[in-house]
């Protein structure tokens, strides 16, 4: 069975677009987000700027790179030639979608394109830990043609434009991902599939979650020793291999409890478990209610949604 598990996951996040904006900046700018726990992406159009996100040492930013933050933390974007520390500069809105920060009449020193997205999967909190913290993708120019493409779609008013912006954006995750995977040195799911060895191991855990999987099988997999395998894939995807399968069979487990098709016991054997007990106590543990109440919240809220349409 073929499975690719980057675009498993980016699907069942459902992303969906919030807000995306063409900024520029001239002068000397300081601009800070705080860390809404929300997708950001800026797509660099022309000119440079220096990014520093929370716990992070600072990055230059260049035409032509495309930054993804799965889950936005405090963010600073500021001039190269930066105002007096502390010192923070208002954006001036000169039409819809269009920004303009620090001198209004210079010349431009940044273009940018930014955005925000959400994930509309309940099971957001639990796969957002599967991709990288920062995702910074250099010259890749489709990058920024999807960038446009989602922002054009998010000022039109045309039909099915919910549609076509949630593929886009999928598209655009993936392809930031993949690309993410290949260049940066920040753990995720793309960079252990970018590994020859680790990605046989992912895409075996992935086509089949049901399977007893322990570290050894998953070492052998990958042809790998035990112990090689643990402290390689812990260093590329950022959790230990058992961690990530619990983190994915419980994504599982909610998409399946959602569906309201299944029983617990099929739930529970779908997942790996070997009774109902077992998963109801793993999925207590790790989402912090049991799958029984977890079903029974998300109907009652589905119901309401449906009488509030």
């Amino acid at each position: 069975m073929s499975v690719d598990p980057l675009a498993e996951v980016v699907t069942l996040l459902q992303p969906a677009a919030r807000a995306s904006k063409l900024v520029e900046c001239a002068g000397q700018w300081r601009t800070h987000r705080e860390g809404t726990g929300e997708p950001f992406f800026c797509a660099v159009l022309e000119g440079h700027c220096r990014i520093t996100v929370e716990g992070r040492p600072p990055m230059t930013l260049e035409a032509g790179d495309f930054l993804l933050i799965p889950a936005l933390r405090d963010l600073v974007n500021e001039s190269l030639d930066a105002p007096p520390e502390g010192v923070m500069t208002n954006s001036v809105q000169h039409s819809p979608g269009y920004f303009r920060v620090g001198d209004q009449q210079g010349s431009i020193a940044l273009r940018a394109q930014i955005g925000h997205c959400s994930f509309a999967s309940p099971d957001a909190e639990l796969l957002v830990p599967l991709l990288p913290q920062i995702v910074v993708v250099r010259e890749e120019p489709r990058l920024a043609a999807l960038m446009q493409l989602v922002d054009g779609e998010t000022r039109a008013r045309r039909p099915a434009r919910d549609l076509v912006l949630e593929r886009l954006l999928e598209v655009l995750l993936i392809e930031a991902l993949r690309a993410g995977g290949e260049t940066t040195s920040a753990p995720g799911l793309a960079r252990g599939l970018a590994d020859d060895r680790l990605a046989t191991a992912l895409c075996s855990l992935h086509a089949h979650p049901e399977f007893p999987w322990t570290v050894p099988k998953l070492a052998a997999e990958a042809a790998l020793s035990r112990s090689a395998f643990f402290a390689r894939f812990t260093r590329t995807v950022g959790l230990p291999p058992m961690e990530y399968l619990l983190a994915w069979r419980m994504a599982l487990a909610r998409r399946l409890l959602n569906a309201h098709k299944l029983g617990m016991e099929q739930v529970a054997e779908r997942v790996g478990y070997s009774s109902a007990s077992s998963f109801t106590v793993a999925f207590a543990r790790h989402v912090g209610i049991s799958p029984a109440r977890y079903a029974r919240d998300h109907s009652a809220s589905r119901i309401l949604a449906d009488q509030l349409l």
